[in-house]
């Protein structure tokens, strides 16, 4: 349990915006020291500016989660700028939307190689240093999406069930040592998650259709990051693995279970609603 976040050091991809953002904030707020890592350049220098320019202790680093390489680039700069590691959170991700017999290879594999292998990445790359340290946290930001699942988001679905599958192992593997783990599944945030193809390579393509719907869920009942930040923080320093920010979520969750138990084919735990 990390309770005092006094001259810690947090890692935070996908840091300049949205969720990360928000835990950049909170963890400045409890009197941390940062690393917001980003692959939005522009946005990334903006945003450490600003918050240096408020007094915050925080490090801008370009980072492609999806690349190996620019993970352990991140780890040496937070070493060589800081000295050392306690919290990580791995929370970059994208959410293309539609139906999978109408998705390409390029997204599935841009969508994995962020959603998935960039969590394992920052996984393997700074779970040893927390280890070796004998003190820290890591928080993998998965979804709510990776408990439930529904038409529209099969692939996006399928990442974020991934990144449950991976935290709850690595807990298990972590459990009798200092180093605590957390998953992240929050439901529908104010952030651009449903616009992540600003960041997508070019054979990736928007889908208006499919994401209108999401988009507009956002805003009308989308949270704030905020809040998000503040459940997270609240899981480091209790050591909690499961970070659930909406009421409803584990009802959700419980419908497979349900139908498990009962012997009936998948249930649609969104049914009587328009968007994720």
């Amino acid at each position: 349990m990390i309770s005092d976040l006094t001259a810690k050091v947090a890692v935070v991809t996908g840091g300049a915006s949205g969720i990360g953002l928000a835990l950049t904030e909170q963890f400045v707020a409890e009197g941390a020291k940062v690393v917001m890592a980003d692959i939005e350049e522009s946005v990334l220098a903006e945003q450490a500016a600003r918050l240096e320019r408020a007094g915050a202790d925080v490090l801008g680093v370009l980072c492609d989660v999806r690349d190996i390489a620019d993970v352990q680039r991140l780890a040496d700069q937070t070493i060589e700028h800081f000295g050392a590691v306690h919290i990580v959170c791995n929370n970059a991700g994208v959410a293309p939307a539609g139906p999978m017999l109408e998705s390409t290879a390029a997204e599935w594999k841009w969508l994995l190689d962020v959603n998935v292998l960039g969590v394992a990445h920052g996984v393997i790359t700074f779970g040893p240093l927390l280890v070796e340290a004998g003190e820290g946290h890591i928080v993998n930001t998965a979804s709510e999406a990776g408990l439930v699942t529904n038409a529209m988001l099969g692939a996006y679905m399928a990442s974020k069930h991934a990144v449950v599958g991976l935290s709850e192992a690595l807990y298990k593997e972590l459990e009798e040592t200092p180093v605590g783990v957390s998953v992240l599944c929050p439901e529908l945030v104010k952030t651009r998650i449903f616009e992540s193809e600003r960041n997508a390579p070019a054979a990736v393509e928007d889908n208006p259709a499919a994401m209108a719907p999401l988009r507009e869920g956002i805003q009308l009942v989308g949270i704030e990051p905020a809040d998000v930040a503040r459940e997270v923080l609240d899981a480091i320093a209790t050591d909690r693995f499961w970070v659930f920010t909406h009421p409803t979520t584990l009802p959700h969750a419980l419908v497979r279970f349900e139908d498990l138990q009962a012997g009936r084919n998948p249930t649609d735990a969104y049914a009587d609603r328009q968007s994720v």
